[in-house]
This record gives structure tokens, C-alpha cells and sequence, in this order.
């Protein structure tokens, strides 16, 4: 999200960009019939409607957190500029809430970006540990990761118990998906480029991010699922694409028979999605198929009286004995830029983006599903969904 999907849009090539979005009509012709008629309207095989929830926690840019910089050997403000993309877990009855912290170490431009975590006993009010946890330093990793930093996480469990955490390393150049592991969720140890020694190291240097591991749930724990013997991952953020692991940390990217990689979620000119699908959280399994929350940008929405790039949420289904065929789409999305804070950046980077609602994290916690979602490139906030209280029965 942010400067890096604008830089994909400028970078990429052959991609259509749609036409704006016509007020008040169906967007895009989507797959299995979905025929719309409302951006609130959610197909069976979906989750909603999302309420905002207006008590909880905003988690915004702070200056009073410091931390030691092993790259600069400074100390060092960390979240002082703007506070976006989040993963969720809950663990022990507590929601941990990653998110990515932007620096002021470059002006007024995007700064360094690290993870923070923050806790919380009830999913709505957090406290914010004091330094990041997973961070550009002087390993392995410093020329993917330095001076951009550590992006966009996603967070899931493996059949171990232990976290798998997809993240991007960006090095104000080149976006590129990766990988870390934690036992505790405070200490992480990083694996490396996600997608960078297959097919010969092809995709060392091809744009990358926005990892959704492919899950199933119980209770709260969302645990990586093996298809056919093997994990699978949707990611990246101009038309999903697709890869297989059989260890969590190293991905094979899936490609057709001329040697392209597979899209198996792509742009629709005309539609919601024109400029932008980008994985959300962690796909996971139901009764129906792999059900995904994804992130859909448009130039313009003039249905929603907004001009420039808007980011919105939809939702996708896919088979479950066949991660590549997409089942079913919504045309339109069930949640977009409305508050001010979701529609003007707040913040002081150059870089951020205003008319954002932007999900990468799903919880089911406390008899609700909540997600978090960065609000205009600029701070955190939350939604919920309560299925019994609407009469549905859980996913």
C-alpha cells in the first residue's frame, strides 16, 4: 500500500487502467452470477456488513517511543510520522495487532518503516509495546530492507504452533515479499526473499508483497492449510498471483505453460479494481471455498463522490480443491473511505495517500469477526461483524 502501489502502477506494464466507476450502477461484471445492487450488499459465501466501532482504539503516529537504531546507531523516534497496514492474532485470549511505523528519517518523504505490536484484553484498547519488533538492522537482509525498512504484515500460525509472519522489504527501489518466524510474537528471526530462488531466481528482483497463507480456522487460531499435500499463498497487489511452499518460508511462484505467472484474481477495467487488487488478510477455508478479503483501488469513485486513486474492500471466493480457479466476486466492495480521517491523510509524509480503508488483518475474537484497517495512510482503526446478532450462523 502506499508509495510502493503507486509505484507498481506507474512501473507496470500492459495493465488497463479503468474507466471511473459509474454512480449508482453495478461496477464490473464479476463470476457465479454475483449481480449487485448495493455496495453494502454481502453474497452468502461472505462476511458482513462491518460496523465501525467508533469506541475503539485509534492507533496514530506517536512521538515519545524511542529506539536504537542498529543500522544508524542512533536513538531514535520511530513512529513519529504516520501509522498504517496491520496483521492480527490472538493468542492466550489477547489480541496482538502488528502494524507497520513510519519514521521522520527522510524528511517529508515516506520514512523507515519497522513493525510495531501493541496488546489488547478486549480487541478494542491497546497497549503499545515501547520498540519494534521486526526492523531494518545490519544482517543479511539490510540491502532489501535499508533505508525503506519492513512493511505490510501479514501474520498466521503453522501446524507447530509457532507464527509465520509475511512481510515486504522495501529498498526505495523495489518492493519484494519476505518471511519471518516467532515463537512468542515479540522476537522474530527473518527468513528471507519469499519468491527469490525459484525458477532459478527469477523473482529475486520482481516486484512482490502482500502474502495471504492460505488457512483454516479453529476457534481463533488460523492455521496454514496444505492442499494437495503442499501450502498455498496468494499475493501482490496489480492482479493476484499465486505460490506454493512446503515450508512456510520459501515459495514456488505457479506459471503457465510459456512460463508467465499464473493471475488468478485480476484488474477490472470499469470496476472497483481497475488500478488495484492487493491480498488482505490470511485466506481461509469454509464450507464453500477460500474465502479472501481483498484490497480494490479505482481511479475515482464518483459513486462515492471521490476523485483521485480510492482504496476500498472486497471479497473473493475460491476453490478449495483448486486455489487457482476463482468461484465467485463481489462487483462492488462492502467497505470504503466515509469518516474524514479515512478520507484525508493526516499524516506528514508526502507519500500518503488520502481516501484509503485498507485491510490486512481478520479476527475472530469474542463471538465477533474485527478486522483493523489503516485509515488514509495516516492511523488504525476498527470494524466488527457480529453473525448471531444479525440472525447468521458463523463462518
Amino acid at each position: 500500500m502506499g508509495e510502493m502501489t503507486r509505484r507498481e502502477m506507474l512501473c507496470a506494464s500492459g495493465m488497463a487502467m479503468g474507466a471511473a466507476v459509474a454512480a449508482g450502477r453495478a461496477l464490473a461484471a464479476g463470476v457465479a452470477g454475483e449481480d449487485a445492487t448495493a455496495t453494502t450488499e454481502i453474497p452468502s459465501w461472505g462476511l458482513g456488513p462491518f460496523t465501525r466501532d467508533d469506541g475503539a482504539d485509534h492507533i496514530g503516529a506517536r512521538t515519545g517511543s524511542v529506539f536504537d537504531c542498529p543500522v544508524t546507531g542512533k536513538v531514535i523516534p520511530w513512529e513519529n510520522k504516520d501509522v498504517l497496514c496491520t496483521a492480527a492474532v490472538v493468542k492466550d485470549g489477547k489480541v496482538y495487532l502488528f502494524y507497520r511505523a513510519e519514521d521522520q528519517s527522510r524528511g517529508q518523504s515516506w520514512g523507515t518503516s519497522r513493525i510495531g505490536l501493541a496488546v489488547s484484553e478486549d480487541g478494542r484498547h491497546f497497549q503499545r509495546h515501547s520498540e519494534p519488533v521486526l526492523y531494518p538492522g545490519n544482517d543479511f537482509m539490510k540491502e532489501y530492507e535499508w533505508p525503506g525498512g519492513c512493511q505490510d504484515p501479514r501474520v498466521m500460525q503453522a501446524e507447530d504452533g509457532s507464527y509465520v509472519m509475511t512481510y515486504t522489504a522495501w529498498d526505495g527501489q523495489c518492493a519484494r515479499l519476505c518471511t519471518a518466524t516467532s515463537r512468542d510474537l515479540y522476537h522474530w528471526t527473518k527468513f528471507g526473499l519469499a519468491i527469490g530462488t525459484c525458477h532459478k531466481g527469477k523473482y529475486r528482483d520482481f516486484w512482490s508483497k502482500s502474502g495471504s497463507i492460505v488457512c483454516r480456522r479453529e476457534g481463533s487460531r488460523f492455521i496454514a492449510q496444505r492442499i494437495h499435500g503442499t501450502y498455498w499463498m496468494y499475493f501482490n497487489d496489480s492482479g493476484l498471483m499465486i505460490a506454493t511452499s512446503d515450508n512456510l518460508t520459501d515459495w514456488n511462484v505457479l506459471e503457465d505453460a510459456s512460463g508467465k505467472h499464473l493471475t488468478v484474481l485480476p484488474l477490472r477495467p470499469g470496476g472497483i479494481d481497475s488500478v488495484v487488487t492487493e491480498g488482505g488478510p490470511p485466506a481461509f477455508l469454509t464450507g464453500k471455498g477460500i474465502f479472501m478479503m481483498y484490497n480494490a483501488g479505482a481511479n475515482g469513485r464518483p459513486d462515492l463522490g471521490l476523485t483521485g486513486t480510492v482504496w476500498a474492500v472486497s471479497q473473493a471466493l475460491f476453490d478449495s480443491n483448486d486455489p487457482t480457479r476463482l468461484i465467485a466476486r463481489m462487483d462492488h466492495d462492502f467497505f470504503h473511505p466515509e469518516r474524514p480521517f479515512e478520507i484525508k491523510h493526516k499524516g506528514s509524509a508526502e507519500g500518503g495517500n488520502s481516501n484509503v480503508t485498507f485491510v490486512e488483518s481478520l479476527i475472530w475474537f469474542r463471538n465477533e469477526w474485527r478486522f483493523y484497517y489503516g485509515c488514509a495512510d495516516s492511523i488504525v482503526a476498527s470494524a466488527y461483524y457480529r453473525p448471531e446478532a444479525a440472525g447468521q450462523p458463523r463462518q
